[in-house]
């Protein structure tokens, strides 16, 4: 397959061209606050696994609304006694869920706490799922798929509720005993990168312990060229609904400006690991590059982004030149490994 964007000697400088809302902050500190006036509630249950090495959890939490939201918590079973372990928070790709519970312990056999967030009304297909939205816009006139429900109103669309619930997940992630909540890495891929992104935002000057963010070929960044260029995947149900709304264009690009990842991962304060494929059809490179170049830069601005003068966080871009949206599997997991080991104390010696 051809390379499908711009150069990367322009890549590296693109800026996206969407519009932050002035009111950007005002409306997220808002939701936050609506959110915390229900009860986080984390509940960790532990189960069965049929794994000698993994103790599993499975992990329940007051998201948007106060819906329950499923997960699940695995923590190496050679930890030791009395001692709190860092922490990765992983979000899941379009149409996936939190799986079953034996499906993914990499993190956990790393030797971290390993909490996986289930997506509300996904699991439909990739790993299985089991939070539905039961939110009244979920039966909105919309096009097949997640990212037009709810589009007619900032309030109501589907990712202001996914958003809060991956803040809250760090939040109950936290809340665990043998967590070390000062030591919080946040990661996903694809759609679980744009979370990643979003959830980093928002802890900005809201929540402490988040020490990194690894997004990897990030999804939900720079709407107004993605829903232009993305040839597969998620961004052209936008595209698919605007062909049968033909008036609907900039009202949804209105709606769309307070969850681009580019405007919430500019407040974010910590560290992160980017990559990006340069042959991705479904994220393409320059949405990624957009959010990459973006991220951390506004740290220092807006009242849910932290202190003024504070510097913007390190950042690093792995780019995968010859792939699609699989981007770096196992090549990039093995960076993956050593951005969290410098980043974090080693939970087992």
């Amino acid at each position: 397959m051809p390379l499908v964007d711009l150069p990367l000697d322009q890549l590296r400088t693109y800026t996206s061209s969407a519009v932050e809302p002035c009111d950007f902050d005002a409306f997220w500190d808002r939701t936050i606050v609506e959110a915390r006036e229900f009860p986080l509630d984390a509940v960790f249950v532990e189960v069965e696994n049929h794994l000698s090495v993994i103790d599993s959890f499975d992990v329940s939490f007051s998201g948007f609304g106060g819906a329950r939201i499923k997960g699940w918590l695995h923590l190496p079973a050679n930890r030791e006694p009395g001692r709190a372990l860092p922490v990765v928070v992983q979000y899941v790709g379009y149409s996936g869920g939190r799986g079953l519970v034996q499906q993914d312990t990499k993190w956990a056999q790393a030797g971290y706490a390993h909490f996986i967030m289930d997506t509300r009304g996904q699991g439909y297909g990739g790993s299985l799922g089991e939070t539905p939205d039961t939110h009244a816009s979920a039966g909105e006139v919309a096009y097949a798929g997640l990212m037009t429900r709810g589009l007619s109103s900032r309030e109501d669309y589907y990712y202001r509720r996914v958003f809060v619930d991956a803040f809250r997940a760090i939040e109950a992630a936290q809340s665990h005993p043998e967590v070390d909540a000062g030591q919080v890495l946040l990661a996903g891929l694809s759609q679980g990168g744009g979370l990643a992104i979003a959830a980093a935002g928002l802890a900005g000057g809201r929540l402490d312990g988040i020490a990194g963010t690894m997004a990897d070929v990030p999804f939900l960044q720079d709407f107004p060229r993605a829903i232009d260029i993305a040839a597969r995947g998620p961004y052209p149900e936008i595209a698919g609904f605007l062909a049968r709304h033909r008036d609907r264009y900039e009202p949804a690009l209105a709606v769309l400006n307070y969850f681009d990842g580019v405007h919430l991962g500019r407040r974010a304060t910590a560290p992160a690991l980017f990559s990006v494929a340069l042959m991705d059809d479904v994220c393409p490179a320059s949405t990624v590059f957009a959010a990459y170049n973006a991220y951390g830069t506004g740290a220092g601005g807006g009242t849910g982004a932290g202190e003024a003068g504070t510097a913007a966080p390190a950042t690093a871009i792995e780019v995968y030149r010859f792939n699609n949206h699989e981007g770096g599997q196992e090549h990039h997991w093995v960076r993956q490994l050593h951005f969290a080991a410098r980043l974090l104390r080693p939970a087992v010696d």
